[in-house]
């Protein structure tokens, strides 16, 4: 039998739009909590902020000024090619009052990377900011976008040249710059880009019912109503804005769940270490969302000490499983708790979450399901798993799941099972009180510090080398970094014997990869040669066989220490 939610079932409203859920006063059961006049998002480098009143009148002067300049309407992409900025949710609740959807790519993409996305999604405009123009204008000529369709936010270039976002805003009133209808559970609010392990990356269709529905869902578990201390709420609880906004993670965790519960979100444009204790100290910050990699960084950075960080209270982690040793080492250090939770683009995206009462009891979970949302674990022959003790795929339906990809039907219906379960690709167990524990990956995605690596696109890139005659490309743990790296098992034309040239010869592929891809799918595990790949009867990699493979001959050089 499914397993459903220990949490109550809780209303979630099906007939309103996103952008009328978080501003307007009759849909926003939280309005009354916090004033208009609060600062919610500011920039923690310059302090510029926007508080909820200019966050809603700003959005509807951009959106009615889409309308005005383009003739903006309903279902049209603005795609964001941007780090954080404070200028971010503004131009989002922008675009998606005019109607629109949003789709945010990493800033770290190449020219390739941001105009297959460009195309794929058939964006309209594309937001960027000045020091991202000399990528985005030539990925845009790629894509068909006019120049004078990339907008800017952050500082204007020196130039001129490109249009602000600040100038397009209309005041006017007239029906022809009204909001358009939206259909909730069909109207799409944000396409997001999941990369698979096979073929090009997919388009995430997210609606606006899906997204309401998670920020509902994240409410009643890390907000007020459940934690024994009140939870975070809109009176003065701060959180750190470092979750890349161009992740949906990032931009529901940090950005709507701000905006709904009325926190204060500092925002950071990058990760370092040293400015963002500084602004932890400065800020009296509470609560973080974060990927591994920092929550790492908390435990063995020695910057830590030189800084007041007693106004947190939680730290809370995602997108990779937490060792017990590493949440021990925070706590042990900082008296910090850190929570986990599970989720993905195509659950918009949080599915579990611990809660602050139960993270030291069931420290390596990723806490329970959310509310409203049933799951299955299931057995490779597809049978039902009912021993807490046993592992299979995890299968979730609920309000914040997906409507399918973007023109892409053979693989939605391949995403989902017969009775409407979404197929995650990860493999969980849980336990008797209904705690989730992720295992392993079905899938084969690498995630780097929290960025998805795809290793088929790696692997297509190196048998593009002339060298190359066959590739593999696997995750690997680096301990130090509290994260998997990618590492490219190679088959040369011609072999290599000693260890300096095949040290050569390692250096050379690596820094022709390096200028292939983002940083983020750079090959950090390194290069070993072989003499094959082993492959299924039909051709397919077996990537499992190459990941024990290389589990083996870690213990055996870990045995030689």
């Amino acid at each position: 039998m499914p397993h459903t939610s220990s949490f109550p079932e809780i209303p979630i409203p099906d007939t309103v739009d996103l952008w009328s859920f978080l501003f307007d006063t009759t849909s926003h059961p939280r309005r009354n909590a916090f004033p208009s006049t609060k600062e919610l998002i500011t920039c923690g480098e310059t302090g510029r902020s926007y508080s909820h009143a200019d966050l809603r009148s700003g959005s509807i002067d951009f959106g009615k000024g889409l309308k005005a300049l383009w003739g903006w309407k309903k279902g049209d992409v603005l795609a964001f090619y941007t780090p954080n900025s404070v200028d971010t949710p503004v131009v989002t609740m922008g675009a998606i009052w005019a109607g629109g959807i949003v789709s945010p790519a990493n800033p770290l993409y190449t020219v390739e990377e941001l105009t297959f996305q460009l195309k794929d999604s058939k964006a309209k405009a594309l937001v960027t900011q000045a020091p991202f123009l000399k990528t985005a204008v030539q990925a845009a000529k790629n894509a068909g976008i006019p120049e004078d369709h990339i907008i800017l936010i952050g500082e204007p270039d020196k130039s001129g040249k490109f249009r602000h976002f600040k100038s397009i805003r209309s005041t006017s009133y007239t029906g022809e710059y009204a909001r358009p209808s939206i259909t909730p559970k069909t109207d799409l609010v944000f396409l997001v880009y999941s990369s698979g392990t096979t073929g090009l990356p997919k388009g995430v269709c997210l609606s606006h019912y899906n997204l309401v529905a998670n920020v509902v869902q994240l409410d009643y578990v890390d907000g007020r109503y459940w934690f024994p201390d009140g939870g975070l709420d809109g009176k003065g609880d701060k959180g750190l804005g470092i979750l890349p906004f161009f992740h949906i993670y990032g931009l529901v965790c940090c950005v709507l769940m701000t905006v709904y519960s009325g926190w204060q979100l500092v925002i950071m444009p990058r990760f370092d270490m040293e400015k963002t204790l500084a602004t932890i100290q400065k800020y009296s910050i509470t609560f973080a969302y974060i990927p591994p990699p920092i929550v790492l960084a908390f435990s063995k950075h020695p910057l830590v000490e030189k800084y007041n960080l007693s106004s947190l209270k939680v730290l809370h982690s995602g997108a990779a499983p937490l060792t017990r040793e590493l949440i021990d080492a925070v706590w042990e250090r900082l008296k910090i708790p850190v929570k986990q939770g599970f989720g993905l683009s195509e659950t918009s995206p949080v599915c579990t979450c611990q809660t602050m009462d139960e993270w030291a009891k069931y420290m390596t979970s990723v806490g329970k399901l959310f509310p409203n949302m049933a799951a299955k674990i299931v057995a490779e022959d597809g049978t039902e798993v009912t021993n807490t003790e046993d592992s299979g795929e995890l299968w979730v339906k609920g309000p914040n799941v997906f409507t399918g990809y973007l023109n892409n039907p053979e693989r939605t219906a391949a995403a989902f099972s017969e009775d409407g379960y979404f197929k995650t690709g990860d493999i969980f167990r849980r336990d008797e009180h209904g705690n989730y524990y992720c295992v392993d990956r079905l899938k084969e995605l690498i995630k780097y510090k929290g960025f998805p690596v795809p290793p088929a696109e790696l692997e297509g890139i190196l048998v593009g080398h002339n060298d190359v005659l066959d590739a593999c490309v696997i995750g690997v743990d680096d301990k130090e970094q509290a994260t998997e790296v990618p590492r490219a098992y190679v088959v040369l034309r011609q072999g290599v014997t000693g260890e300096g040239e095949k040290k050569k010869k390692e250096k050379e592929l690596t820094d022709w990869m390096a200028t292939k891809v983002a940083p983020h799918k750079r090959l950090r595990g390194g290069i070993r040669f072989v003499d094959s790949i082993p492959k299924s009867p039909s051709g397919k990699i077996l990537r499992r066989v190459v990941r024990d493979q290389a589990k083996a001959e870690e213990r055996k050089e870990g045995a030689k220490l």
